[in-house]
C-alpha cells in the first residue's frame, strides 16, 4: 500500500471521528404552563399578633448600706407591707456619733470667734466717727478679721452638716409604698458597701401597680402606638381576660432581639397579679400602606430567602421579598414591583428564574 494511500485512510478515519464526538444539544427548558396569575395593588392587613409579655413590678429597689455599721433592729420581714418614709433598718456606728459631736463642737467654737470679732469691729467702726480715736489702718484689719472668721464659721458649719447627713444613712426608710419581698440580714450582723457578697439588705417592690412588659419584633413595631388598646390572659387566671392600653414604649430596637419594649400599666389593687407572672398579649396591627398582599401560596421560600414569581413579557422573574402580616390563606410582602405586576399565585420551585412561561 502507498504512503499516499495510507495518508488518504487515515484523513477519512479522523473527520468520521470528528464528527462522531460532536456535542448533542441541550434541549431547550420546557415552557411552564397551567399557572395562575395576580396583578399586584398596595394594601394592608389589619389584625392582632399574639406575643408573650412578663410582669413586673412599676417600681422595684434593692436596698444597700451607704456606710459601715451594726445592724441595731429590723422593722420589716419578707412580706410586710410598708409606707412610703416607714422606718425599716436602724444601724449603729459609734464613730459617726463622735464625728457628728465633735463638728459640732468645732462649729460652737469658731462661730463664738465671729461673733467677737464681729462685735469688735462694731465697736471700732462706732469709736471710729469720731476723729483721731481709730485710725483706717485697725479699722480695715478689725473688718478683714470679721469676715476670715465669718468663712470659717460657714465651712465648719457645712462640715457639721456633713456628718449629720452621714449619721442620716444609719436610718433606713422606705422610697414608696410597697412590700418587702426579700430580706438579707439580722440584728447584730455588720452592714456596709460590699459587706454580704453585695446581696441587698431588703428588696422593695410596688405591686399595686404592675408593668406588662411586651417585646415587639420589628415587622410589627411601627404598627403599634401608645394608647392602643390590648387583650392579655394568664395561665395562673384561666378562663379570664383582661384589658388593657399601651402606656408607653422604648421608641428604639433592641440590637440583640431586634423588637421594640413596651408597657401596659396593670392596677393590681387586689393582688390577682404576681410579678415574674406570664402573659398572652394580643396586640393590633394596622399594617403598611407600603404592602402587597398575595396568597401565601405566592411566596416561595428557600433556606436562602423568600420570593415571589413575576411574569414579564412571557418570562419568569424572580423577585426577593419580605413578608409583614398574615392571615391564614394571605401575606403581606415587600418588595421592588409596582401596582399592576403579575405575579404567579400558585409558584413552585419549578419555575426557574428567566424560563419561559405561556
Amino acid at each position: 500500500m502507498s504512503n499516499h494511500f495510507k495518508i488518504i485512510c487515515a484523513l477519512t478515519m479522523a473527520l468520521m471521528s470528528c464528527g462522531e464526538n460532536k456535542e448533542e444539544k441541550k434541549p431547550a427548558a420546557p415552557v411552564v404552563e397551567n399557572y395562575k396569575t395576580m396583578q399586584l395593588a398596595h394594601r394592608s392587613i389589619s389584625g392582632n399578633v399574639q406575643l408573650p409579655g412578663v410582669m413586673q413590678p412599676f417600681q422595684f429597689v434593692q436596698l444597700f448600706p451607704k456606710i459601715n455599721g451594726f445592724v441595731r433592729s429590723v422593722t420589716v420581714d419578707r412580706g410586710s407591707v410598708v409606707r412610703q418614709g416607714q422606718v425599716l433598718i436602724t444601724l449603729e456606728a459609734p464613730e459617726i456619733e463622735q464625728q457628728v459631736a465633735a463638728a459640732k463642737l468645732k462649729y460652737t467654737q469658731v462661730q463664738a470667734t465671729y461673733i467677737t470679732s464681729k462685735d469688735r469691729y462694731r465697736r471700732l467702726l462706732v469709736t471710729s466717727k469720731t476723729p483721731g480715736t481709730v485710725s483706717p489702718y485697725d479699722l480695715e484689719a478689725a473688718a478683714s478679721k470679721m469676715q476670715g472668721d465669718s468663712a470659717t464659721a460657714q465651712g465648719e458649719y457645712a462640715n457639721f452638716r456633713a456628718q449629720e447627713s452621714y449619721r442620716s444613712y444609719l436610718t433606713i426608710t422606705a422610697p414608696f409604698d410597697g412590700v418587702i419581698t426579700e430580706r438579707n440580714l439580722h440584728p447584730g450582723a455588720l452592714a456596709g458597701p460590699g459587706a454580704q457578697n453585695a446581696k441587698p439588705m431588703l428588696v422593695l417592690q410596688q405591686l399595686s401597680k404592675l408593668r406588662l412588659v411586651v417585646d415587639i419584633p420589628e415587622q410589627y413595631a411601627s404598627q403599634v402606638k401608645d394608647g392602643d388598646k390590648v387583650r392579655y390572659k394568664t395561665n395562673a387566671l384561666p378562663g379570664q381576660e383582661f384589658t388593657g392600653f399601651v402606656s408607653r414604649s422604648s421608641q428604639s430596637l433592641s440590637n440583640n432581639y431586634r423588637s421594640e419594649t413596651i408597657e401596659i400599666d396593670v392596677l393590681n389593687t387586689d393582688n390577682k397579679f404576681k410579678p415574674g407572672m406570664y402573659a398572652e398579649v394580643v396586640l393590633p396591627t394596622s399594617g403598611s400602606a407600603n404592602a402587597f398582599i398575595v396568597p401565601k401560596s405566592a411566596v416561595v421560600v428557600t433556606t436562602e430567602k423568600k420570593y415571589v414569581i413575576a411574569v414579564e413579557n412571557n418570562t419568569a422573574k424572580w423577585v426577593d421579598v419580605s413578608e409583614g402580616n398574615q392571615t391564614n390563606d394571605s401575606t403581606e410582602i415587600f418588595c421592588n414591583m409596582r401596582n399592576g405586576d403579575e405575579v404567579i399565585v400558585n409558584a413552585g420551585y419549578q419555575v426557574k428564574d428567566g424560563q419561559k412561561v405561556r
